[in-house]
C-alpha cells in the first residue's frame, strides 16, 4: 500500500486573528508560513490554509442524518487516535466548546464503531474529530 499523502485545505475566514488563534491555540495546529491574508497550518499532518476574505458569508450548512444525529455537511475533520480523541475531547470540553454534536460513540456495536464529536470553528466551518479502536474499521463495509 502507497504511503498516505498529506492532502491540502484552503478555507475563506472574514476574521484571520480569531480563526488563527482558535487552530493554534485552541486545536493545537502548529502555525506554517502567513502573510496578512493567509495563514498555513499543519493540521494534524495536513495542510490547512485560512485565507482572509472580508465579504466571505458563510451559509448554514446542510445535515445529513447519520446513525441519529444530523450530521453538518460539509464538514472536515481528521481520524485521531482513541487516545488523542478523548485527550482533545476533553479539552473542548475543558473550554466550554459548543458542539454540534456531543463527543459519542457512532455505530456501537457495529461494522465502523467509532467515536466522533462535531464542533464549528470561528466561522461556522463544521470540524469532524474521529477515533476508532479499531482501525481496520475505517473502510470496513
Amino acid at each position: 500500500m502507497t504511503q498516505i499523502q498529506p492532502f491540502h485545505l484552503a478555507i475563506p475566514v472574514q476574521n484571520l486573528e480569531k480563526c488563527r488563534t482558535f487552530y493554534r491555540d485552541i486545536l493545537q495546529c502548529e502555525e506554517g508560513r502567513s502573510t496578512e491574508e493567509w495563514v498555513d497550518f499543519n493540521f494534524f499532518g495536513h495542510q490547512l490554509v485560512i485565507h482572509q476574505k472580508e465579504n466571505y458569508k458563510p451559509t448554514a450548512s446542510i445535515t445529513n442524518p447519520v446513525d441519529g444525529h444530523d450530521v453538518p455537511v460539509p464538514h472536515f475533520g481528521v481520524i485521531l487516535t482513541w487516545e488523542d480523541w478523548q485527550t482533545l475531547s476533553e479539552k473542548l470540553k475543558a473550554v466550554n466548546t459548543t458542539f454540534i454534536i456531543e463527543p459519542c460513540i457512532r455505530f456501537k456495536g457495529k461494522v465502523g464503531e467509532q467515536a466522533t464529536m462535531f464542533f464549528n470553528d470561528p466561522e461556522n466551518n463544521a470540524l469532524e474529530f474521529k477515533a476508532f479502536k479499531d482501525m481496520s474499521q475505517v473502510f470496513a463495509k
